[in-house]
């Protein structure tokens, strides 16, 4: 075996030095593949066939969009506004229709 004298020794560091690896990109953070995902957008989706002797006995369908409110919107989904379980002002809207149902009921039933 060879030993190195110091100069080789001293060449090899170098090549392992933070400049050596400066022409190549940093692995992108968490953060930076977030809002990428998010900007672009990101569909999974896939079926699940539970069969039983060729007869189809569940059939599971999975449709996964992960994107941002403003590209969600772009792409004409706008969905969770009109959702009575996730706007207030909708809650609201079902809760006076439902009361407005029973009075009606009442009105028709002759109690009152």
């Amino acid at each position: 075996m060879s030993e190195r004298s110091g100069e080789d020794a001293l060449a090899s560091r170098a090549a392992y030095a933070p400049s050596a690896y400066a022409s190549r990109p940093e692995p992108a953070s968490l953060a930076d593949i977030l809002e990428r995902v998010l900007d672009k957008g990101i569909i999974i989706a896939g079926d699940i066939r539970v069969n039983l002797l060729e007869i189809e006995l569940l059939t599971v369908k999975i449709r996964l969009l992960v994107v941002s409110v403003d590209k969600a919107e772009e792409m004409g989904i706008d969905w969770w506004r009109h959702d009575p379980m996730l706007t207030v002002r909708e809650r609201g809207l079902a809760e006076e229709n439902e009361e407005l149902r029973q009075r009606i009921e009442e009105l028709e039933s002759g109690g009152g």
